[in-house]
C-alpha cells in the first residue's frame, strides 16, 4: 500500500513531530510511505477568507502533487475536510480538475479513520502511563464524521485511562481567522473548553488538529496551567510524546 504523507502547513511549521510521529505509525503497519516534497497551503485559508481564484490555485497544486497514490493520509481533520468535502465542490465547474478533484476526496482519509477502519490491523500503540481526555475538532466530527475512531486506538494504549470531557464536542473557539477577527468571542469559548478540561483531572488533552490544540494550549497557559499536556494523537499511538 503506497500512501502519500500530507503533514499539513501548521504540523510542519509549528509542531513537525506530530508529522513523524504518523510517519512511524504507518511504517510500522507495513506502509510504504512517501511525503510529497511539493505540497504546500491546502487552500482553506484562503477559501475561508473569500479568495476564490487563490483557493482554486492551491486545490490544483494539492491535487497534482497528490494523485499517484493508493491513500492520502492528513494527520488532521480540517486540512482532510477541505480534500474531500470542498475541493469537488470548488472545481465542480470545471471539466478538467472535477474528475481528478473527486478522485483524490475518494482517496483522502484523516489519520484516525485510516488508522481504525482502512489498514486491516492499526500499530500497535505505545504505552502510555496517565489520564488523557479527547477534543473533537468542528471539521473532523462535523465534516468527516470522526467520532469513535480516536477514541477506538486511544483505549488499546497501554496505561492510558481515557476521562471524556463535558461538552467534548463543543468548538475551542480557534476557527481559524474567527480567532483573529472575533478574539474576546474566541477567548470566552476556549474557557469553557479550558474549564472542562480540568474538571477531569485529565494529564493531557489530546485531539486531531494541531490548530486546536495550540489554541488550547496557549489557553492553559495564560490561565496558569502548566502541567496539563496537549498532545496530538499521533503523538500518543507512536509514542515519544515527551518532544
Amino acid at each position: 500500500m503506497r500512501l502519500a504523507l500530507y503533514v499539513t502547513c501548521l504540523v510542519d511549521l509549528m509542531r513537525p513531530s506530530i508529522g513523524f510521529a504518523a510517519l512511524r505509525l504507518l511504517e510500522a503497519a507495513g506502509c510504504d510511505v512517501v511525503v510529497p516534497a511539493g505540497q504546500t497551503c491546502c487552500g482553506q485559508p484562503a477559501w475561508s477568507a473569500g479568495n476564490r481564484k487563490l483557493a482554486i490555485e492551491l486545490a490544483r497544486q494539492a491535487i497534482a502533487e497528490l494523485e499517484g497514490y493508493d491513500h492520502v493520509v492528513i494527520p488532521s481533520g480540517s486540512c482532510a475536510d477541505h480534500l474531500r468535502n470542498v475541493y469537488p465542490r470548488l472545481l465542480a465547474d470545471d471539466a478538467a480538475w472535477a474528475p481528478r478533484a473527486t478522485a483524490l476526496a475518494g482517496r483522502t482519509r484523516e489519520l484516525s479513520r485510516f488508522l481504525a477502519e482502512i489498514l486491516p490491523a492499526p500499530p500497535a500503540p505505545a504505552a502510555f502511563a496517565g489520564r488523557v481526555t479527547y477534543h473533537d475538532s468542528c471539521k473532523g466530527l462535523r465534516g468527516l464524521d470522526i467520532k469513535r475512531q480516536p477514541r477506538h486506538l486511544l483505549r488499546a494504549v497501554p496505561g492510558l485511562s481515557l476521562a471524556e470531557m463535558a461538552d467534548c464536542e463543543e468548538c475551542c473557539g480557534f476557527g481559524g481567522a474567527f480567532a483573529v477577527r472575533f478574539g474576546e468571542l474566541s477567548t470566552q469559548i476556549v474557557d469553557r473548553k479550558c474549564e472542562a478540561i480540568q474538571a477531569t483531572g485529565a494529564d493531557a488533552v489530546v485531539g486531531g488538529d494541531l490548530g486546536c490544540l495550540l489554541n488550547i494550549e496557549g489557553r492553559l497557559r495564560r490561565r496558569g496551567d502548566e502541567t496539563t499536556r496537549v498532545l496530538h494523537l499521533a503523538e500518543v499511538l507512536a509514542g515519544g510524546s515527551e518532544a
